[in-house]
């Protein structure tokens, strides 16, 4: 059983990339955890070493956020194990590169069911609850692609703008409940998501790219003192301000330009 002196907090996506950094910042700060991801083999290997070096139970499941089902799973096993959850940290997610037309649309839909659907099921899930007991964070991975539309990963740009309104929306319904809602959005970042999404010798990826370990503990810090937007590093911020005053038209084609891949 958790002590009743730790918190329990749920990661999504955490067997890699920002998602586990989030998990170890949670566990030294003596949280017990729920890690959820795809791969179980993955997923042990990274409880044996949460528990191992912070001393911290941690519970695995294994479920894909694809799958509908996955966030009522979710929390069915919470309440089998008797956990009730006060940090909830929804980082699980992916993208595509190239066009709406040429991408297979499945692989879309099923994007939209774990970035955005999932995302917003486990919050509907667990947020009564903290809101009930007064306490409670939730943060939301998105991403600075929120903040302008994406040509070639057009679905997966809207799917982090959904997350950062969604996101924004939520902390004001929440203001003075004892509970924050809080919009991590990092910008590229050295993890396996490039690779995955087919961003390898793009623009996007030859400069300015933060490491995991920072962009979390930006995120983790912000979380901790109730911010709504967090945007690592001050380019990221920078660019996020830009986009509100450059010509719509300017700006999407520069978001083009830097996900095309030089010939």
């Amino acid at each position: 059983m958790p002590s009743d002196s730790r918190s329990v907090a749920v990661v999504t996506g955490a067997s890699s990339g920002i998602g586990l950094e989030l998990s170890r910042l949670l566990a030294s700060d003596r949280h017990d955890l729920v890690i959820v991801a795809q791969h179980a083999e993955r997923l042990a290997q990274v409880a044996r070493e949460l528990t191992t070096r912070y001393g911290v139970r941690v519970v695995e499941i294994a479920t894909d956020l694809n799958d509908p089902a996955a966030p009522p799973d979710i929390e069915r096993e919470l309440n089998r194990q008797g956990l009730t959850p006060d940090v909830l940290v929804n980082n699980a997610g992916f993208g595509l590169r190239g066009s709406f037309a040429e991408i297979d649309l499945k692989e879309q839909l099923r994007m939209i069911q774990v970035n955005v659907s999932a995302l917003t099921h486990l919050t509907g899930l667990l947020l009564p609850g903290m809101l009930e007991r007064r306490r409670g964070r939730v943060l939301n991975v998105a991403s600075t692609a929120a903040f302008q539309p994406g040509p070639l990963m057009a679905v997966y740009y809207a799917t982090k703008a959904y997350v950062l309104s969604f996101s924004e929306a939520l902390a004001n319904e929440t203001n003075g409940s004892g509970v924050t809602v809080t919009a991590l959005c990092p910008g590229p970042t050295a993890t396996a998501f490039q690779k995955r999404a087919g961003l390898e010798g793009t623009q996007l990826f030859r400069g300015g790219v933060m490491d995991a370990a920072t962009v979390a503990r930006h995120g983790y810090e912000g979380m901790m003192r109730g911010a709504r937007v967090v945007i690592p590093g001050w380019r990221n911020r920078l660019l996020a301000q830009l986009v509100g005053f450059a010509p719509r038209r300017m700006v999407i084609q520069a978001v083009r330009s830097l996900q095309e891949r030089r010939r």
